[in-house]
């Protein structure tokens, strides 16, 4: 019988890279699928910032399987920042990376079958970043304060944890110098790295994981880099 054979499991954005591929290695292992992206899929389209589109997926997964077994908050807000994002567009960010997970998660607790799982995906810009990347690193970083709260609020019904993805590369494409060796595991990393970590932590060999945020990068954070480190070299302006 393979391993999730008969389980609902909700992903959010799942029409492409790790959410895609997130999705596709459930459905490997017998689950029963359901996407909501903006981008063509098989289940359901539209905008997840929407709160009334939100409803109707909800109504959709629960009219078509009673219950949910696994959600995975997946779709990636904007990336923006000083100077260039407006109001709306940061609220928008906030709202596909905070708010749509909370209220996915409202909306289907009452659905949620025993031994449920919801893994929300942050991202090592959760406790670092880039200039300008101020949308994204707050909805990252919300979405892992987010989930220990969840965990607390849903104990003893379901296990909420988060993945922070650092440097994942949905082509699967093979880098070499420094873009590999800054990464103490010696390479970039790619969607499997995190599908495979979703699927453990969904399971019961993880039963007893609940509120953790676990960094997937390859060691990237923990690397200090220096001017001729790792083949890094400091150009002045």
């Amino acid at each position: 019988m393979k391993a999730f054979e008969g389980k609902v499991v909700v992903v959010t954005g799942g029409a492409k890279g790790i959410g895609k591929c997130i999705a596709e290695e459930f459905a490997k292992q017998g689950a029963n699928i359901c996407i909501i992206d903006l981008l063509d899929n098989p289940y359901f389209v539209g905008d997840i910032a929407d709160e009334e589109t939100l409803r109707k997926f909800a109504d959709q997964v629960i009219g078509q399987y009673g219950k949910v077994d696994i959600l995975i908050n997946n779709a990636k807000p904007e990336t923006l920042g000083l100077g260039k994002c407006s109001f709306a567009q940061f609220t928008h960010a906030l709202q596909v990376g905070i708010a749509a997970p909370f209220f996915l998660t409202q909306l289907f607790a009452p659905y949620f079958a025993p031994g449920a799982s919801i893994v929300n995906i942050s991202s090592s810009r959760d406790r670092m970043s880039q200039p300008f990347t101020e949308s994204y690193t707050a909805a990252k970083g919300g979405i892992a304060a987010l989930t220990h709260a969840l965990a607390v609020s849903l104990s003893g019904k379901v296990r909420v944890n988060s993945i922070s993805p650092g440097w994942i590369d949905t082509q699967y494409t093979q880098y070499t110098g420094p873009d590999a060796t800054q990464h103490p595991a010696g390479r970039v990393g790619n969607p499997m790295d995190i599908a495979n970590m979703a699927l453990f932590l969904c399971s019961d060999k993880a039963g007893f994981i609940t509120g953790e945020n676990i960094c997937i990068d390859g060691g990237m954070t923990k690397l200090m880099i220096y001017h001729g480190d790792h083949g890094w070299q400091l150009t002045e302006e």
